[in-house]
C-alpha cells in the first residue's frame, strides 16, 4: 500500500513540474516599450541545441523563449562543429530548425532559420540569419560560406569578436577578411554583448564600419541555470521592425535600428537607444509641496530593466543622491527645487549604464507640466 501511494505521489509530482514547464510563463519576462514609428522586437539570434554543441532539444529553446517573452529567435547551429554526430546522426543541417518550427507553430514566436560559420582566424565565427537552406552554406573555403549566405539573402554578423579564444588581447581584430567581406556585402553586424560580455571595442568598429549592433546569449546550456538563477537576464537584440514579422525585422536589422541589452546595460547608436529611453520612463504625476517650491514627481520605469541616472538637470534634488536607480516595474519618488512654482520643467537625466559609443552615455530629457 505504501508503495503505491508513493508511486501515486510521484505520478502527482511529475504532472505538476510538468504543468508548470508547460505554462511558458516567467517570473522575470522580457518587457519594452516600442518607440515612434516602429515596433520593439525581443530577439535572441544567437543559440544552439544538441544538433552542435548544446544541450537540450531545440523544443526546449522554443519553451524558453515563451517563457521569456521573446518575439524571435534562432536556432544558430555550428555547420562544422557537431560534437553529438556519435548519438544524432544528422546530415540535415536544417533539422534543429524544423523541430522548433513545430513546436512553435502554435504559439506566438518567429523563428529565424540560421546557421553558424565556424572557422578559426581571421574568419572566427559568423551567425548567417534569415537563411533559406543551412546544407549549401557548408563549404571547404570560408569565403564561399559567405558567399553562399549572400544568395540566399542572409544577414551575417560577426560573434564574439572579442572573444580571448579568438583574440588573445580580448581586442577584436577587423582583418583583411572582415574587410573584404564589408566590401562584397556579405557582414551586416558584430556582437557588442555576447553572454556576459559586452565590449566597446567591439562597439567602436560597429560605428566605424556602420555594422549592426547585436547582443546574444549564445546559449549552450539551460537560460534558467546559465542566467535566470544567477540573477541576471537573458541578452537580447532589440530590433525595431515596422511591424512584427520576419521580413520587418529582416528590413531593421539590415538597416541598423537594433538597441542590444542585457540587465541594465543597453548599448545602441543614440538615434534608436534614446528614443527607447525616453519611452521606458513615464512621468506619472508632478505637483509641488503644500505652501513649497519643491516639485514632488513620481516616475515609473515600465522596463524589465534596472535604469541608473545622474541628474543633470538645472534643478537640483531636494531629498535624493543626484545618481538613482530605478529597479523594473517600479514607481521613483523624486523631489526637485525648482526655488520657484513653475508650469513646465525640464527634467534632464544621463542614463549611465546605457551607451551611445565607448564610454559614451546618452542624455534624456522630459518636458513636464505641472498641475
Amino acid at each position: 500500500m505504501k508503495t503505491r501511494l508513493a508511486f501515486l505521489y510521484f505520478l502527482l509530482i511529475s504532472f505538476s513540474i510538468l504543468a508548470q514547464e508547460h505554462k511558458h510563463s516567467s517570473a522575470r519576462p522580457l518587457n519594452f516599450p516600442d518607440i515612434p514609428g516602429y515596433k520593439s522586437l525581443k530577439t535572441d539570434l544567437h543559440i544552439h541545441t544538441v544538433f552542435s554543441d548544446g544541450y537540450v532539444w531545440p523544443n526546449i529553446r522554443v519553451m524558453e523563449a515563451l517563457r521569456d517573452n521573446l518575439d524571435a529567435i534562432s536556432l544558430t547551429e555550428h555547420l562544422e562543429y557537431q560534437p553529438h554526430l556519435t548519438d544524432i546522426p544528422h546530415p540535415d543541417r536544417n533539422r534543429s530548425y524544423t523541430i522548433a518550427m513545430a513546436e512553435a507553430k502554435e504559439h506566438d514566436l518567429m523563428i529565424v532559420h540560421g546557421s553558424e560559420i565556424t572557422r578559426s582566424e581571421p574568419a572566427g565565427h559568423n551567425n548567417a540569419v534569415f537563411i533559406k537552406d543551412a546544407n549549401p552554406i557548408l563549404q571547404d573555403k570560408a569565403e564561399d560560406a559567405f558567399m553562399e549566405a549572400k544568395k540566399q539573402g542572409a544577414f551575417v554578423f560577426w560573434n564574439h569578436p572579442a572573444w580571448y579564444n579568438q583574440s588573445p588581447k580580448g581586442n577584436p581584430i577587423f582583418s583583411d577578411f572582415q574587410k573584404e567581406r564589408l566590401k562584397k556585402g556579405e557582414l551586416h553586424g558584430i556582437e557588442v554583448i555576447n553572454s556576459v560580455d559586452y565590449a566597446q571595442e567591439s562597439l567602436a568598429l560597429a560605428l566605424e564600419h556602420n555594422l549592426t549592433i547585436m547582443g546574444t546569449s549564445d546559449i549552450h546550456g539551460l537560460i534558467d541555470w546559465d542566467y535566470t538563477e544567477k540573477g541576471n537576464q537573458r541578452p537580447i537584440t532589440l530590433v525595431f521592425a515596422k511591424e512584427r514579422s520576419i521580413e520587418s525585422m529582416q528590413e531593421a536589422l539590415f538597416a541598423g535600428r537594433t538597441v542590444a541589452v542585457y540587465n541594465d546595460l543597453m548599448v545602441g547608436k543614440e538615434e534608436f537607444l534614446i528614443p527607447l529611453l525616453e519611452q521606458s520612463l513615464i512621468v506619472e504625476k508632478a505637483s509641488y509641496a503644500n505652501n513649497t517650491h519643491v516639485l514632488l514627481l513620481e516616475v515609473k520605469n515600465i522596463t524589465s530593466s534596472d535604469l541608473l541616472f545622474e541628474n543633470e538637470s538645472e534643478y537640483t534634488f531636494y531629498d535624493n543622491s543626484p545618481v538613482f536607480e530605478i529597479k523594473a516595474g517600479e514607481t521613483k519618488k523624486i523631489s526637485l527645487k525648482t526655488l520657484e512654482n513653475k508650469r513646465e520643467v525640464l527634467l534632464k537625466l544621463k542614463a549611465l549604464g546605457c551607451f551611445t559609443a565607448p564610454k559614451q552615455q546618452p542624455t534624456i530629457s522630459y518636458s513636464i507640466t505641472v498641475k
